[in-house]
């Protein structure tokens, strides 16, 4: 799944392109894609307004249009939005974005899981309350933001960097690199920090996020750029998908095991396995 690396890169080689373009006509094929509304509803909400503003937003890309409303898009899975000279008929074609001029923007999906939704602009902050936290590569993520929201938590590191109501954006490739960057193991429950413990691992989730942007994000399954070409973070893992291979830091293994249903790539040999903190014992009041 395309994480905030891929996005991100798809969102800075567009936005020069698209902003103050005019939507001519958007066309939907598929109705998951749109899904609960039906491609008519989506395709009548976009066609004729111009773009006023591209952002991101977690995993999300947010086109602004004229007229207070956002088109909001998730790759998911298999998704690739990408920039095509002329009206192309490309395989897994789900919608495409016709736009003034001699260009248009496809949106193929092998899997079909990714998704577009049209929601008021004013409205954005309130539909994204409960589903996104807080944005990894803003001023607003500090050590003490981490130590706050990981307090008490008893989930795996893993597990915790995973949920996108915590932090935005990361996925598995970014989780696993983050934790070796800062060197903690991914089964360590996220209560069980200590303030040396968030700082490292901020600096390690912002290392691995950055890192991915330097490469333009990894291409180990379907993830393409905007302009089709493949990207080159996957050549550059310090830890995810290394199974077998020695430790860049240490003599360990790399090893795998299965966190949350997915594929956890880790160094038993200097990522520390934190240990739950014990509860404080309240002090007997003498009578």
């Amino acid at each position: 799944m395309p994480e905030l690396p891929e996005v991100e890169t798809i969102r800075r080689q567009l936005e020069p392109v698209l902003v103050g373009r005019r939507i001519e006509r958007m066309q939907v094929f598929d109705e998951l894609f749109s899904r609960p509304h039906s491609p008519a509803d989506l395709e009548r909400a976009v066609s004729g307004r111009s773009i006023e503003a591209f952002r991101r937003r977690g995993k999300y890309m947010l086109l602004d249009l004229e007229g207070g409303v956002t088109l909001v898009l998730h790759l998911r899975m298999t998704g690739n939005l990408q920039l095509a000279p002329a009206v192309p008929e490309p395989r897994f074609l789900r919608a495409l974005i016709r736009l003034d001029g001699d260009e248009t923007l496809t949106w193929t999906d092998a899997r079909r899981f990714g998704h577009g939704e049209v929601v008021p602009t004013a409205e954005l902050d309130e539909w994204f309350a409960g589903r996104l936290g807080v944005e990894p590569l803003s001023e607003e993520f500090t050590p003490e933001l981490l130590l706050e929201l990981a307090a008490g938590r008893t989930t795996p590191l893993k597990s915790f960097l995973l949920a996108q109501d915590r932090v935005a954006g990361i996925g598995n490739i970014y989780a696993d690199e983050a934790l070796w960057r800062a060197k903690l193991h991914p089964l360590s429950p996220a209560g069980s920090l200590k303030p040396e413990h968030a700082a490292a691992l901020r600096d390690g989730i912002v290392g691995a996020l950055e890192a991915g942007l330097d490469n333009g994000g990894a291409s180990i399954d379907d993830y393409l750029d905007a302009r089709g070409m493949r990207g080159s973070m996957q050549d550059e893992f310090l830890v995810h998908r290394r199974e077998g291979e020695e430790c860049l830091r240490c003599d360990g293994i790399i090893q795998r095991i299965v966190v949350s249903g997915r594929s956890t790539y880790y160094c038993a040999g200097c990522q520390v396995r934190l240990r739950k903190r014990p509860r404080r014992r309240r002090k007997k009041v003498k009578a």
